[in-house]
């Protein structure tokens, strides 16, 4: 019962009792808005926590390569700029700015949002309590499959073009 009224508190859904899923969190989006994951079932979604004066910011190229290249067939790409790291523009307006005129960034962007700690995002205390898994730096990625559940995890050092990351991908969308 405890694991019920868990996951009815945080909007999440499971298949079972030990299948937790992602699609019941939402953003606020740069844009104005939200962006709700649940609008996103049925597609893998590639969440990565990110930051503009990074040394691993040169990877926003990459995720907009992914966008375009895996987007028409089912990827989402979901960039969380974070200051957890003192790393990140001082406004969304500065953020969206930078991210346009240097990398023309066309995929979905979050607001400045907390990913480690607790006042982390709802979406990273479920990774960190159900998964183990919390950004220990910018650029980490997190993979979540078609129905919500977490598929892979991959830290900075792991270009989003990787091997690693898009065999990963391709298992996932339709042939």
């Amino acid at each position: 019962m405890r694991l019920i009224a868990l996951l009815l508190s945080l909007g999440l859904s499971a298949a079972a009792p030990s299948a937790m899923a992602a699609p019941g969190f939402s953003f606020a989006s740069i844009d104005g808005g939200d962006i709700a994951l649940e609008g996103f079932r049925g597609r893998p979604i590639l969440v990565v926590n990110t930051a503009s004066q990074c040394g691993f910011t040169p990877q926003y190229d990459g995720l907009q390569r992914l966008h375009e290249r895996y987007g028409p067939r089912g990827l989402v790409v979901l960039a969380v700029p974070s200051n957890d790291f003192n790393q990140e523009l001082a406004s969304e307006a500065k953020v969206k700015e930078f991210c346009d005129v240097n990398f023309g960034l066309t995929l979905p962007m979050t607001e400045i949002t907390h990913v480690k700690g607790s006042n982390a995002h709802p979406f990273y205390r479920w990774l960190a309590a159900e998964h183990g898994f919390a950004p220990r730096w910018n650029f980490n990625k997190v993979l979540i499959g078609p129905a919500g559940e977490l598929v892979a995890t991959w830290g900075s050092m792991t270009k989003p073009e990787s091997g690693a990351v898009t065999r990963q991908i391709e298992a996932l969308l339709p042939r």
